[in-house]
């Protein structure tokens, strides 16, 4: 299996493959941190998988033997031929050449089998993380659960509460489609090459409805942004000074006073819920 280094060492250089710092290409060579993405997704035989990033197909190769059906999706061409010989052997994995954030998803597992739903495993280039794992929240594919390998202080983010100092607009963007689950550390030495950063496993488990009631969670998000944009002031201070939001420190003052909350509370004290009933509170002045 590739998740033995010398299996990994072994192919980069039988195939003269060159790592490209604009893919973020680190790729995991420990079968107990394999093992445990699989745990932490939940894959069994009936499982349809579409993995973002399969790289030399380390984690593809338990993901076939773990799922029904496995859907890769590799960026990087150079990895299409390598990809064809290191799961040559697995006939429930089909390999898509393409960048995820220009797929139509809705069409990858065909129209009839794609009503069933699907899990999301990836192993994600840090630097596009929040953008890919965004757009796939936002986007309503109709995905049970998104289990993937991020940086840890990304990963600590997604998941923080009110008053924590790694709580802000990601946590609850995330949190508004998902509920996040913390499976794992990962230290860098479980990488090739290692990475700078630690790492860790997250699982963010699609909800049925958003986890709150809101009039235009547009313009919500777009008061949260605002309230984090300048997180050391008051939340008024920072969303009337914020572009594209027309609140003037009084309007958000008195709102807040209305929903029984400090006037000066700061936008890191707000829950999600207290945060949505701030925007009706706004959109009804």
């Amino acid at each position: 299996m590739l998740s033995n280094p010398q299996e990994t060492i072994k192919v980069i250089q039988e195939n003269n493959f060159t790592f490209h710092k604009k893919y973020g290409q680190n790729f995991l060579i420990d079968s107990h941190v394999i093992d445990k993405i699989i745990a932490a997704a939940e894959i069994d035989k009936d499982t349809k998988v579409l993995e973002i990033g399969p790289g030399i197909g380390t984690l593809t190769q338990y993901l076939a033997e773990a799922a029904k059906e496995v859907v890769a999706v590799e960026i990087d061409d150079k990895l299409i031929p390598i990809l064809d010989k290191t799961l040559a052997e697995y006939d429930n994995v089909r390999i898509i050449h393409g960048d995820i954030l220009k797929q139509d998803i809705a069409s990858i597992f065909g129209d009839d089998s794609f009503k069933n739903s699907f899990k999301i495993v990836a192993n994600l280039p840090y630097y596009i993380t929040t953008p890919i794992i965004m757009s796939l929240l936002e986007s309503n594919v109709p995905a049970e659960s998104i289990t993937v390998m991020i940086q840890k202080e990304v990963a600590e983010r997604m998941k923080a509460t009110p008053g924590s100092k790694d709580y802000g607009a990601l946590s609850l963007a995330v949190q508004y489609y998902a509920e996040p689950y913390l499976a794992a550390n990962v230290p860098p030495n479980c990488f090739m090459p290692r990475p700078n950063v630690g790492s860790a496993v997250i699982r963010l488990k699609r909800l049925a409805v958003p986890s709150v009631e809101v009039k235009d969670d547009k313009q919500m998000f777009k008061l949260i942004r605002g309230a984090f944009n300048q997180r050391r002031k008051t939340l008024a201070n920072a969303v009337s000074n914020f572009e594209g939001l027309s609140y003037s420190r009084q309007d958000v003052e008195e709102a807040l006073t209305k929903l029984g909350l400090d006037p000066r509370v700061r936008g890191e004290a707000l829950s999600l819920e207290q945060f949505a009933a701030l925007s009706d509170a706004l959109s009804d002045d």
